[in-house]
């Protein structure tokens, strides 16, 4: 009697634990659906074009003061180009220089003495190059030599002070440092960076589980619109940490104070505050190279959308006509930095699975006549064309996978735990595994793996020209064997 009165109260004991995880649960503070701080990047976008249109105004309105005052071009007009050729010469040679040697880099914003030394470096050897082109192009007799020396030594003035106001504008709109920057307390040593954002990761229910991916979404929330996070945990969650920062697609550290106090290298040193840190990861794409990327995905898929919006009207009205459902099927699944976001497709199945436990097989009894010949033909996948123009994917990118989808009898990011990785970058249409021929089901952890190898190579080699050779590509591969 003793044992079955045990048996019963069993199922009660159980209960009781569940009710308290759900009120642990509730506890919990809302994650952040639009961030803890908002964005810097356009604005940060904003102050380089600043930057950038304020020399092009200083350099050409420098030389055609120069040019007015001494050839007269205010009152002929026909001496005008002749003054003014070694702005049109210089400028784009300056602009170029500029670019590359960081007068426009984000410490630009908060530091005018290092952007004015490096705007002058810019200015100075682009003045030597437009003589050595003068000398071999053999026109130096058409230069002015007091329009092009005065032009240049008048500029430097304008563009410093216009640096000065510049930071000082930036510095208290956006901050002393320009950026958003977190630091996460999760038990271990105590530290205090300043201009960011403390939080304490038990607090707030952070929790570096790769195993579970809405944990992962939900610190995702919390890096949202973020250029830095920096992670205090135990030595022993260090690696987890670490694992989960990779696939965030921000700049990560890891403190680590044994670092700093052997003098190792390869780390971060934060001397105002007297903490090191490891670096364990970082964007995988720069600002300008996001921005053409995403230029690139609006452009295409803008035009795509239009082109083909006559054949995705024919194929919705089949898909209604055969069976009155739905035609989309929308799923969730993880996409730039492990958030979250609901990808579209054409509906194909009678049977909606949304966390993708079951993965479609070659005779699969759940696949509709009409879902069997889009598929067949990648029709399905067009809907994800507005994916893109909502910017939660890219034409080319990463596939983004179901959170249930198992290569062989392990769940994705169990069979190799660099899958996170993948996350740093908005989850694509189409990829370089896809041209590649790795798609459909994923039998054998091999499937997965071949995967992942593509994907992480086409991260480290991204270039537009790429993304293009990619899309072309996919034409060949639009009608597939696997593609079922």
């Amino acid at each position: 009697m003793a044992d079955a009165a045990q048996i019963e109260l069993l199922p009660v004991a159980v209960e009781s634990d569940e009710n308290r995880a759900e009120q642990s649960r509730a506890q919990l503070p809302t994650a952040p659906e639009n961030g803890l701080v908002r964005s810097l990047e356009r604005r940060r976008l904003r102050a380089y074009l600043a930057l950038l249109s304020g020399d092009v105004a200083i350099l050409l309105g420098c030389f055609y003061a120069v040019s007015a005052i001494y050839l007269g071009t205010l009152t002929d007009w026909s001496r005008l180009d002749s003054g003014m050729l070694s702005a049109y010469v210089i400028l784009p040679l300056y602009l170029t220089i500029a670019l590359y040697n960081g007068t426009y880099s984000r410490r630009a914003l908060v530091d005018w003495q290092d952007t004015a030394l490096k705007a002058l470096v810019a200015l100075a050897l682009s003045a030597a190059l437009l003589n050595l082109l003068a000398f071999f192009a053999k026109i130096n007799a058409e230069l002015s030599r007091v329009v092009f020396v005065a032009g240049l030594m008048s500029v430097i003035i304008p563009m410093i002070a216009m640096r000065v106001a510049l930071v000082r504008a930036v510095r208290k709109r956006l901050g002393p440092t320009a950026i958003n920057r977190l630091a996460i307390h999760a038990g271990g040593p105590a530290f205090d960076v300043p201009h960011a954002q403390h939080i304490d990761a038990s607090e707030h229910g952070l929790v570096p589980d790769i195993d579970d991916p809405r944990a992962l979404d939900r610190l995702s929330k919390y890096l949202r619109n973020m250029d830095e996070v920096i992670v205090s945990c135990s030595q022993a969650d260090r690696p987890a940490w670490a694992k989960v920062l990779k696939g965030t697609g921000i700049s990560g550290e890891v403190v680590h104070q044994l670092s700093r106090d052997i003098g190792a290298i390869d780390v971060v040193h934060h001397d105002a505050a007297g903490f090191s840190a490891l670096k364990v990861s970082t964007g995988t794409l720069g600002l300008r190279a996001r921005a053409a990327k995403r230029i690139f995905d609006i452009v295409i898929s803008g035009s795509a959308l239009l082109m083909l919006s006559p054949i995705m009207l024919l194929v919705a009205l089949l898909i209604k006509l055969e069976d009155g459902g739905p035609v989309m099927f929308v799923q969730r699944r993880m996409g730039r930095g492990n958030q979250f976001f609901e990808i579209l497709k054409f509906r194909s199945m009678r049977e909606s699975d949304a966390d993708g436990l079951r993965s479609a097989a070659k005779d699969d009894d759940r696949i509709t006549r009409i879902g069997r010949m889009i598929r067949r033909t990648s029709v399905d996948e067009l809907p994800q064309l507005i994916n893109v123009l909502r910017g939660d994917m890219s034409m080319v990118g990463p596939r983004p996978h179901a959170l249930g989808s198992k290569a062989g009898a392990k769940l994705f990011w169990q069979v190799d735990t660099k899958y996170w990785q993948r996350h740093t970058l908005r989850p694509g249409i189409t990829g370089l595994a896809q041209v590649r021929g790795y798609r459909g089901a994923t039998d054998t952890e091999a499937d997965l793996s071949h995967r992942l190898v593509a994907d992480l190579e086409y991260m480290r080699g991204w270039t537009l020209w790429r993304d293009v050779v990619i899309l072309v590509s996919t034409l060949r591969v639009l009608m597939h064997d696997r593609a079922f």
